[in-house]
């Protein structure tokens, strides 16, 4: 009797261990914002996170946000960048737990772009025109333009000739190429493209730049470990301009501070009152 109770405690002793140790040599899936890169472009964050973290980080870049929020709800993500309006949503359904975010994100801005030459110059310029938001459960691309555009008399379900693009990248894209008269993105992933020449500064011009709101935040998955938590921040918190400019390009930041749900109280109540959240 002794024996077999020996033998299955034993078992079970393997079987945790074995456990652990697939859990510590897994590697971690870090989901950022859709932004043109290739992989080759953010190998520079990924090794950098690579030596922080002490095990093989894989980067993905999923085009649409509902993609992101589902694999951090099935495990498959460990973290990710969420916009503001997704990860309102996705703590309170999934409790997913804010990290840091960027300097920048605390005083973010949508902006609203059209091509040189056209006769948009303000806000109330785009009734009837043909416009694009991005991904609809962005923030930046869709919440905070919606508002911006509703605050200005324009109500985008009848006014507009309304599209969704389903990525800041592709909504600057239908700008420029002249299939949509205007639309409104990521400031940063705009500066973006035209510092890498995706986007060409001759075609494209800003008539509107919204009011400062709180947006994207970096989150962990609820059953990720604190130990694990606090290393991705902290990694993120080390990051220092001069130091780690190849890194930070790729996040298109400056510099890393700690994030509080507190801080989306705002962008909580806007979606309510919209009656997206």
């Amino acid at each position: 009797m002794r024996l077999r109770v020996r033998t299955t405690l034993a078992l079970a002793i393997c079987v945790l261990l074995s456990a652990s140790l697939s859990s510590a040599d897994k590697p971690i899936t870090v989901a950022l914002v859709f932004d043109g890169l290739t992989p080759e472009q953010r190998a520079p964050l990924q090794a950098y996170l690579t030596r922080a973290m002490g095990r093989s980080v894989n980067l993905v870049a999923p085009d649409l946000y509902s993609e992101t929020v589902a694999h951090l709800a099935d495990g498959s993500y460990d973290f990710a960048c969420l916009g503001a309006l997704m990860y309102v949503r996705s703590h309170a359904k999934y409790g997913v737990v804010p990290l840091v975010q960027r300097t920048s994100d605390l005083r973010f801005h949508s902006v609203f772009i059209t091509r040189f030459g056209s006769s948009i110059h303000s806000l109330h310029d785009l009734a009837g025109k043909r416009f694009a938001f991005g991904d609809i459960n962005s923030a930046s691309a869709h919440l905070i333009p919606y508002l911006e555009l509703k605050q200005a008399g324009i109500n985008p379900e009848t006014d507009l000739e309304l599209r969704y693009s389903g990525s800041h990248v592709a909504t600057a894209a239908l700008v420029q190429s002249g299939v949509v008269d205007a639309g409104a993105l990521d400031e940063t992933v705009f500066h973006s493209l035209l510092d890498s020449g995706k986007l060409d500064g001759g075609k494209v011009r800003i008539f509107h730049v919204s009011q400062p709101f709180v947006d994207y935040v970096y989150v962990a998955r609820k059953d990720v470990p604190e130990a694990d938590r606090e290393r991705f921040a902290r990694a993120l918190l080390a990051l220092k301009e001069g130091k780690d400019d190849p890194a930070l390009k790729v996040l298109r930041a400056r510099q890393f501070v700690r994030a509080s749900d507190d801080e989306y109280a705002t962008v909580r109540q806007v979606a309510k009152e919209l009656k997206v959240f």
